[in-house]
């Protein structure tokens, strides 16, 4: 089964939507965490997309280095230091911590700016391992080099019945199924169907057209988003906007296909008030709040 992600698709799926009278803790918390000491700019954009998505509080865990820089470029979270590695990336050892803050939260994010490849998919493997399956623990998103191995352990993903999305491009949807990049996009729906049914998660297959794919085998195409969303940091406000959608109480599949519209949205808008080419990912957050807005109108 197919469908398209368009705005009357999403009018039928509304978000959860706080009660008036609610406070920041009834709009959820995100643990996004990310970053090392090269490109500590990706936990920056996941996190303030996770803000933007409409999530009540946000901790970023980063290098320990790293996370007092972060904490003052981004005043709305709580900065946690973890270890690092000599390469400059958050230690597996930092596990116990993450599974700790991610229990009290409702959306956990791994991956964006993660730089350490060895050191990302041990503390993935553990973190996935150490927390409560299901209903019990958060809705996790995988992105980035948090992918590595996933496809030879799916266990570890399935484990979670189906509360997690993976937001892989095309050469890290290659890596996962252990196959060429050509194959994954001469077939991008079937792969993104066969990745949804091994890892037993939501997957968003980016692209000129992303493809979301359910464990279940239903399958949605966005193509409405535009060249200028191809640009770095890009996929670490994608990822972002997905967990605070989750925190706020929206399904998987809910998150990852309203996340895919209004980042492809954002970059629709952006394109008529700067150009085509030349917006930054950063300036993409501040246009989602604004369309999610409409639909609430």
């Amino acid at each position: 089964m197919e469908s398209r992600v368009t705005a009357e698709l999403l009018r039928g799926m509304p978000l959860p939507q706080p009660d008036e009278r609610g406070d920041k803790e009834q709009r959820g918390r995100v643990l996004a965490v990310g970053g090392s000491v090269e490109v500590p700019g990706g936990a920056l954009l996941a996190g303030l997309g996770a803000l933007r998505a409409g999530a009540g509080k946000l901790q970023v865990a980063t290098c320990r280095s790293v996370a007092p820089h972060l904490g003052l470029a981004l005043p709305e979270c709580r900065a946690v230091g973890l270890p690092e590695t000599e390469a400059g990336g958050i230690a597996p050892e930092a596990a116990g911590t993450v599974i700790e803050g991610g229990a009290r939260c409702g959306a956990l994010l791994i991956g964006p700016g993660m730089m350490d490849q060895p050191a990302v998919e041990k503390l993935t493997a553990r973190v996935l391992e150490g927390l409560e399956p299901g209903g019990e623990g958060p809705a996790i998103v995988l992105d980035a080099a948090a992918l590595i191995g996933l496809g030879e352990t799916p266990e570890r993903t399935r484990r979670h019945a189906g509360r997690i999305v993976v937001t892989p491009h095309a050469g890290e949807m290659a890596g996962l199924l252990g196959i060429g990049k050509d194959e994954v996009n001469d077939d991008p729906r079937g792969t993104a169907l066969r990745a949804a049914e091994r890892l037993g998660a939501v997957v968003a297959l980016k692209g000129s057209t992303t493809w979301i794919a359910s464990p279940e085998g239903k399958a949605w195409s966005y193509s409405g988003g535009c060249v200028g969303l191809a640009t770095s940091g890009s996929g670490d406000t994608l990822a972002g906007i997905v967990a605070g959608l989750l925190a706020r109480g929206a399904t998987p599949l809910e998150a990852a296909a309203w996340g895919v519209y209004l980042h492809g949205e954002a970059g629709n808008r952006l394109t008529a008030k700067v150009a085509p080419l030349g917006f930054l990912a950063r300036e993409l957050l501040a246009e989602v709040p604004c369309i999610m807005a409409e639909f609430a109108g």
